[in-house]
């Protein structure tokens, strides 16, 4: 699908403010030069009366106690809250609106240009959709469990596939298997998690599905080990199409990605697709972070461009970057300081199938066999801007256009989004979306 649909999908980055301020441009003011020829006179018998007469300085003095005053109610509101759009405003930076994707947002290749179907239009609808049902939700503080952004992007991509057969590895308390469940009230759901659910009950609230097949507790499978055939046979699938798989166990994606193409899965969504130099797993978004692909690659030098837009965006966003955080010995800037994670990151050490540290060449490779087997690759964008969730914590600059853009906050009201609390738009971490195929040999 042409690049057309990708501009449909994601909001263009917002064009430049007037220059102007309210007086209107220069050309105003020269049109009417007889006006402020008119007023010489008057400013300067003025100006020397109040030198003769000793009582200029007293009334500038006066002006700039006045104009302090004015000032110091801004001044209170910004030194109050952790908005960071208020305090970007105060210290001269950009505004959030119209800094997102200025780090660059390294977007995954795929084999012939497709992307997906559906537009900013069907996003929006979904949202007006989704509000009332997320409002229902079973688990109120899904605390490190999905918030909005993720639990939106689920529930859209189920309803817009509609899959026979839903699987999702990790199922924490229940939350996303409740998400796919009112996506598709009557389709079977195949969940792998460690703990079961339920287990979760004991101490609050938890989801568990009457219509859902658990390997869970004494009965856990991971997902590569599985006989996903038997699974298939049992549940009636003879068209791995028609399966959608939902990753959120912070295992190594580049793992994942080669066991369901193995498995011979297509549909494919991850959770947690963390940006380099963060997170607890390798993520696909990480090995497409590459010097080859617009928005990617990065400078480890300390007086660079990139060091010090992101120190200076350190001071508003809880989860940006620096460039000490980003870069490891040997200036390795790839995946965490040159590390492919795993298994949330339990080893915490470098490793990679070879158990040993990752090396740029390396990352190279993952990143031209995930292009030649990637059908569609897109990032579900932030819902709103942070100017209208109050979120603190993504940083916008990695990020792509949100779906409702700040400044619009009568279509996030009319959504209905302002009725949710502000905590739930802090869990927003890439979430991807992927359709794969086997190489052609």
């Amino acid at each position: 699908m042409s690049g057309e649909m990708l501009e449909r999908v994601h909001s263009a980055r917002r064009p430049a403010q007037f220059s102007g301020g309210e007086g209107g441009s220069d050309d105003e003011n020269d049109g009417d030069e007889s006006k402020t020829k008119k007023h010489i006179s008057v400013a300067m018998r003025a100006n020397n009366y109040l030198t003769r007469t000793g009582y200029l300085w007293p009334c500038l003095v006066l002006l700039l106690v006045s104009f302090l005053l004015i000032r110091s109610r801004n001044l209170v509101c910004v030194s109050s809250s952790y908005d960071p759009v208020s305090r970007m405003r105060f210290f001269g930076y950009e505004e959030p609106d119209s800094d997102f994707g200025s780090l660059g947002v390294p977007w995954c290749r795929s084999k012939h240009g497709k992307t997906i179907e559906w537009t900013t239009k069907d996003l929006l609808k979904g949202l007006e959709e989704f509000v009332p049902i997320y409002e229902t939700r079973p688990i109120r503080n899904n605390m490190y469990g999905m918030g909005f952004d993720h639990s939106f992007g689920l529930w859209f991509i189920a309803r817009w596939l509609k899959p026979d057969l839903m699987i999702e590895s990790g199922a924490f308390k229940g939350h996303s298997t409740w998400v796919l469940r009112q996506a598709l009230p009557d389709k079977p759901i195949v969940s792998l998690t460690p703990r079961h659910p339920e287990k979760y009950l004991k101490k609050g609230p938890a989801y568990v599905d009457g219509n859902c097949t658990y390997f869970a507790g004494k009965d856990f499978v991971d997902f590569g080990s599985l006989n996903w055939g038997n699974v298939m046979k049992k549940h009636g699938i003879s068209d791995l199409s028609r399966v959608l798989i939902f990753f959120d166990d912070h295992q190594n994606e580049l793992k994942r990605l080669k066991q369901a193409l193995k498995a011979g899965f297509r549909h494919l969504v991850f959770e947690d697709n963390y940006d380099t130099g963060t997170g607890d797993h390798y993520s696909l978004r990480q090995i497409c972070d590459q010097f080859y692909i617009r928005g990617g690659g990065h400078s480890c030098f300390k007086d660079s461009d990139e060091a010090r837009i992101r120190t200076r965006r350190k001071k508003f966003w809880e989860k940006a970057v620096d460039i000490v955080e980003l870069c490891g010995p040997g200036k390795a800037w790839w995946g965490v300081k040159g590390h492919m994670r795993d298994d949330f990151n339990h080893h915490n050490k470098a490793i990679t199938y070879h158990n040993k540290a990752i090396t740029y060449a390396e990352h190279f490779q993952n990143s031209r066999f995930v292009e030649s087997v990637l059908d569609v690759y897109w990032e579900l964008p932030p819902v709103a801007g942070p100017s209208l969730t109050h979120q603190t914590r993504y940083d916008p600059a990695r990020e792509p256009s949100p779906i409702v853009e700040d400044g619009k906050f009568g279509l996030f009201q009319r959504l209905g989004l302002t009725r949710l609390e502000n905590s739930v738009f802090n869990g927003y971490t890439q979430m991807v979306y992927l359709q794969i195929s086997a190489q052609k040999s």
